[in-house]
């Protein structure tokens, strides 16, 4: 055979293969998308989302052309105003008829954010999270997608994402998060008490398709700071105080979230680098009445060391939290607005090249209620105008700002030369590209009709009432009184269903009829005297019963023997409870169904204790953050 005729059988294969992907390509388009996108086009046998509305291929429209092209091309074709509109996320309320300017009828946060239409018209704003939503996923399901439809009609089509904190979880102390409709498993302590990296990554894999189903793309979790101030108010969203089980665990966590490619799965939003547990006396930095973390045992690193785990498995995003991190650095500005935080410690100690987001609202005071002004939490720069904030926190080297609509201050900045455009194309090139890993640009959209077969499935409800049954952690059993007899006992209960409870035993309604009684109890907080309600909500204050209702709690352990569990959100201080009581049991987040099975034998509890509980509040004061 000749030059010739392999040069011509070359060119020939060579061909037909280009051929073949071309077909390849215009084929990966689904049915969904020809049903839902309103630019799906075909152009010279080649199908694709005219996204900037020209009639032809752009680089970064075509699924074959790489990320770094794609997202490059894009860059050069956005405006100063569109640059601006993505560095900011914030929420959206989420409309009971799925329109996306459409009827809300919401209280909280949401109700008082502008529509996503407005943010995305006025503002450019391409990152949303969301708080309440109907109680039908399927509701938000439509709602996403009508919403992906008003995106891909703007100038360039640039695709939304949503963006959701924890809402798996069956807990008492989750602000302002709708569960319903999604699988509940126990809280995050829960998972450490089991300590089962198998276990987390099957719960994670859970979240990544119920999340998906519906269109949420970015996790505001995990949250893996360190429970070492027992006093502190979000404790429940943490895995443990250990940071080296906590390393174990945020491993799986990822990977389950973010799969094998960001393209069918969650990017992960890590939370809240430093670490944010080391709060003095426990009060949280969301407010103008704890402004600083403390190390007093000179323990910074040690919080450090969950983050390197995160980084090893590649979390999408970083979020730094409000606290300033006190003579840690050579000014005490928070964390967002920190440079040796943020560029010298995360960027170049880390090479940390991914997104980093501000916690929210670190630039605007917000009226929150008709006689409260939310302060913006610009801990350690109170005196900088909001342009100077938004200033000094690019500077520092953040990518985005977290609960925060004000684009015009970019814009500004930048036209007074005060920020460089090409220092906002470094941000923006980072948050591209996690919509380009996501496959954003080429699908956005999901299947209605798939909500109902993918959310609350029979499997991943069972998985998750076994995490609520087996993290329970089993502290007393005086006499082997556990597992109680089903069905030959007379209980007395107390803060659980008694509906619940008849299924495994006889209920009286007088103490001293019982053979034994079931009390549930939450661990005490006490509100901070303020006039926001919000602050007042967080579980702050003594870990420990007081007054009255630590009386009536001990007459009941002293007239029956009794069984208490108690929900720990965060440590308890009960020393005079697991004295008088029967059998002490705690859980992470449980269902009084959980509860029965685990207290009448039907499952053993295997957890162990994920942070230690303190002996008196004098031991807690006494402690270092």
């Amino acid at each position: 055979m000749n030059k010739s005729t392999l040069l011509f059988l070359g060119l020939t294969i060579l061909l037909g293969c280009k051929q073949s992907n071309k077909e390849q390509k215009g084929n990966q388009f689904s049915e969904l998308l020809k049903i839902k996108s309103q630019i799906f086009i075909e152009k010279d046998g080649i199908k694709f989302r005219d996204l900037n509305k020209n009639q032809k291929l752009d680089i970064y429209e075509d699924l074959s052309q790489p990320t770094e092209a794609r997202l490059e091309n894009l860059l050069s074709q956005m405006t100063l105003e569109e640059k601006a509109g993505i560095m900011f996320i914030n929420g959206a309320p989420v409309s009971k008829d799925a329109k996306p300017d459409g009827n809300f009828e919401l209280t909280g946060p949401a109700a008082r954010m502008p529509s996503i239409v407005e943010n995305i018209k006025t503002r450019m704003m391409t990152h949303f999270n969301i708080w309440d939503i109907p109680s039908e996923p399927i509701i938000f399901a439509k709602w996403y997608n009508n919403s992906q439809q008003v995106a891909e009609n703007t100038r360039l089509g640039i695709p939304i994402t949503i963006a959701s904190d924890p809402r798996h979880h069956l807990g008492k102390n989750v602000i302002g998060m709708a569960s319903s409709g999604f699988s509940q498993f126990c809280e995050m302590p829960g998972f450490a008490a089991i300590g089962n990296e198998e276990l987390v990554s099957e719960f994670a894999d859970v979240v990544r398709r119920e999340y998906m189903a519906i269109g949420i793309r970015e996790a505001l979790h995990p949250q893996i700071d360190l429970a070492t101030e027992p006093r502190w108010a979000r404790i429940s969203g943490n895995f443990s105080e250990d940071a080296d089980l906590t390393a174990r665990l945020v491993k799986p966590y990822i990977n389950g979230l973010q799969g094998k490619s960001l393209k069918d799965g969650v990017a992960c939003m890590t939370k809240h680098f430093p670490g944010g547990g080391a709060q003095k006396e426990g009060l949280d930095p969301h407010f103008s009445f704890q402004k600083g973390q403390i190390y007093p045992g000179n323990n910074f690193n040690y919080h450090l060391i969950p983050f390197e785990a995160a980084f090893e498995v590649n979390t999408a995003a970083i979020m730094p939290y409000y606290g300033v991190p006190i003579d840690q650095t050579d000014e005490n500005v928070a964390m967002s607005y920190n440079k040796t935080i943020i560029t010298t410690l995360l960027r170049e100690k880390y090479k940390y090249n991914g997104v980093v987001c501000t916690d929210w609202g670190l630039i605007t005071d917000v009226p929150f209620g008709p006689d409260v002004i939310w302060k913006a939490r610009a801990w350690g720069v109170e005196d900088l105008s909001d342009e100077e904030r938004v200033f000094k926190i690019i500077d520092a080297g953040c990518d985005q700002f977290g609960g925060e609509s004000r684009t015009e201050l970019i814009i500004q900045l930048v036209s007074k030369g005060k920020i460089s455009e090409e220092r906002i194309d470094q941000s923006v090139r980072r948050l591209l590209k996690q919509k380009f890993d996501l496959g954003l640009f080429d699908n956005p959209f999901v299947d209605e009709t798939k909500v109902t077969e993918i959310i609350g499935t029979e499997t991943s409800i069972k998985l998750g009432e076994k995490t609520q049954q087996i993290s329970m952690t089993l502290l007393k059993n005086d006499n082997s009184v556990l597992p109680l007899s089903q069905n030959i006992l007379k209980v007395y209960i107390k803060n659980i269903d008694s509906t619940t409870v008849s299924n495994y035993a006889k209920i009286v309604t007088n103490p001293e009829e019982a053979d034994f009684a079931i009390i549930r109890l939450n661990t005490p907080w006490y509100p901070v005297d303020t006039n926001n309600s919000f602050a007042a909500s967080f579980h702050h204050g003594d870990l420990d019963f007081k007054g009255g209702k630590k009386e009536h709690i001990l007459k009941l352990l002293k007239t029956v023997p009794t069984i208490v569990n108690l929900y720990l959100d965060r440590p308890a201080v009960i020393p005079e409870i697991t004295q008088l009581a029967a059998s002490v049991i705690v859980d992470y987040g449980s269902s009084d169904k959980s509860v029965c099975e685990v207290i009448f034998g039907n499952v053993e509890p295997q957890g162990k204790l994920p942070f230690e509980l303190p002996s008196s509040m004098q031991a807690v004061k006494n402690q270092k953050n």
